[in-house]
């Protein structure tokens, strides 16, 4: 006890890269800050680390104080702990990721954060090092969506195959061949056309699709590797 008794005391903080899909674009969620320092800047949503929960636990609590959601995707991908990061005091952040479907966070926003969604290529100025946080949530979510089907995540449980391209282009920041994208798609047998189709384009519409994990699942047992990428 007495070696611990020796060693500094610093504060440890969660901040959450909150991504959202709509309009075919990809989104972050932002609030302003309410208090000091750099009150009324630009901010991600974070909080501090309790004496009782783990860094999962704190994160998943930022996540449903801001967006009243549950169980949705959340992944830690990296400690920011610059020493100067916080100018009040000396803080390390644990950075996760969420990707949620944009309408149901709409639905139930908390109005206690003045929250706003911005396309990630017009994020503005934002506090201490949350931009480094925002890029590398970014490189992160690019790698994961490239090897993994965490994209679907950001849709509806039904969606078009125009939809799914413009998703990827979202994550990816760059224009896809419709081609070469379809064809990769017709050797997954985990999305299922449904027997309806979204006619609010054109005429004719287009096939809704699902993707269903329990085939994924199965198919991942059996070595059958995800990668779809620009």
């Amino acid at each position: 006890m007495k070696a611990y008794d020796q060693q500094d005391r610093l504060l440890v903080a969660v901040d959450c890269i909150i991504f959202g899909f709509e309009a075919g674009k990809l989104n972050l969620l932002l609030i302003r800050r309410d208090f000091t320092p750099r009150r009324g800047e630009w901010s991600l949503m974070g909080g501090f680390l309790r004496a009782d929960e783990s860094l999962d636990e704190a994160a998943a609590r930022v996540l449903t104080e801001l967006t009243g959601l549950q169980d949705v995707y959340l992944e830690q991908f990296r400690a920011f702990g610059e020493v100067d990061r916080d100018e009040a005091e000396r803080t390390v952040s644990v950075g996760y990721y969420a990707l949620v479907e944009q309408e149901k966070v709409d639905r139930q926003l908390s109005p206690d954060y003045a929250a706003h969604w911005v396309p990630v290529d017009e994020i503005p100025s934002l506090v201490f090092d949350h931009r480094a946080m925002v890029d590398a949530a970014l490189r992160r979510l690019r790698h994961r969506a490239t090897h993994e089907p965490v994209g679907f995540e950001l849709l509806p449980d039904k969606f078009t195959i125009s939809q799914l391209q413009s998703l990827y282009e979202g994550i990816f920041g760059t224009i896809i061949d419709a081609g070469n994208f379809r064809r990769r798609l017709r050797k997954m047998d985990y999305l299922e056309r449904l027997a309806e189709k979204d006619t609010s384009g054109s005429r004719k519409g287009a096939w809704y699709y699902h993707f269903v994990s329990e085939r994924y699942a199965a198919a991942k047992s059996e070595g059958v590797d995800f990668l779809l990428k620009p």
